[in-house]
């Protein structure tokens, strides 16, 4: 189930040991990873002080786009759980700048109420 939820696009929890193994050269002095996924080779990262939406382009993953956004840009978020027929979970995010949000889907082992909780703690400045 886990190669077929990848293959949709659903994005699964990370091991945070192993993400900040891989992300050591993009996290600040003293950030650290709270929640972590993954999605094939494309990552959703909360640390302490930022969502970090890994894109790693072309058929070597060679080149990666690291779009780095700070809490407070995000203006509004809406989540969406699984159901008994659609079995991802959804997250959008609207950016301030941006029309269009950024829409991220998990599968449906991802606790998505884990992740909201934490981007409202962040939002609110907490």
């Amino acid at each position: 189930m886990g190669f077929f939820n990848a293959i949709l696009g659903n994005a699964g929890e990370m091991d945070l040991e192993e993400a900040t193994e891989e992300l050591s050269t993009i996290l600040g002095q003293d950030e650290h990873i709270e929640l972590a996924y993954k999605l094939i080779r494309d990552m959703i990262i909360l640390t302490d002080r930022r969502l970090i939406l890994i894109d790693k382009q072309g058929m070597t993953g060679r080149k990666v786009e690291y779009r780095s956004v700070p809490y407070k840009s995000i203006t509004m978020y809406t989540i969406e759980s699984t159901g008994h027929f659609d079995l991802d979970a959804e997250l959008k995010l609207w950016i301030s700048g941006q029309h269009d949000p950024i829409s991220l889907e998990f599968n449906g082992k991802t606790n998505i109420y884990t992740m909201q909780g934490q981007l409202a703690a962040k939002i609110a400045g907490k």
